[in-house]
């Protein structure tokens, strides 16, 4: 009679194919041109989906949606930003497609405490912080492991230093909103 494997079956994990290429695509600087499209067909699938589907999240990349005040106007701002996992939390930058200026959403987030995030079907409200010097250093070097683009972007901006910021859950209870 044959023994049982001793070794459990190595877990496979599926990997998306398209984040090879989103990540190609995102170091292409042509593909900047492109942030319009790229834009309106993000939030169109979001809003069509109910922020289920995203054009980041079939690239094999996480994003969420970010929504804060206008700092002027107080009007509730929100935004779909490619997103880093980072602990229980986020990192999203401002890179602004390589553009010189920063983008007007990071203005905002940079004024407020707290935004309310939507990652898939979750909804939370998480403290917001802007890293700089050493904390922003070490979390540049995670960033541009995740997402390579943002060096050219950086490139393509002048050297601006791009805004980054750490999203991190205010202990509050976290919805799942059902469709």
């Amino acid at each position: 009679m044959n023994a049982a494997p001793t070794t459990p079956p190595r877990s496979r994990r599926l990997r998306n194919p398209l984040r090879i290429l989103a990540r190609w695509l995102g170091t292409r600087e042509w593909m900047m041109h492109m942030a319009p499209v790229i834009i309106w067909l993000e939030s169109h699938l979001r809003a069509w989906t109910g922020n289920r589907v995203s054009l980041v999240g079939i690239g094999g990349l996480q994003s969420l949606q970010v929504t804060v005040p206008g700092r002027k106007s107080g009007t509730p701002r929100t935004t779909a930003l490619l997103c880093i996992p980072y602990g229980d939390g986020y990192i999203v930058t401002g890179s602004n497609w390589g553009r010189p200026e920063h983008p007007a959403w990071s203005a905002n987030l940079r004024a407020a405490d707290e935004a309310l995030v939507k990652a898939g079907a979750h909804e939370s409200r998480m403290r917001v912080h802007m890293a700089t010097g050493d904390e922003r250093e070490n979390l540049w070097k995670l960033v541009v492991d995740y997402w390579p683009g943002y060096l050219m972007e950086h490139r393509r901006s002048g050297g601006r230093e791009f805004r980054l910021f750490v999203l991190e859950p205010t202990g509050s209870a976290t919805t799942t909103r059902e469709s």
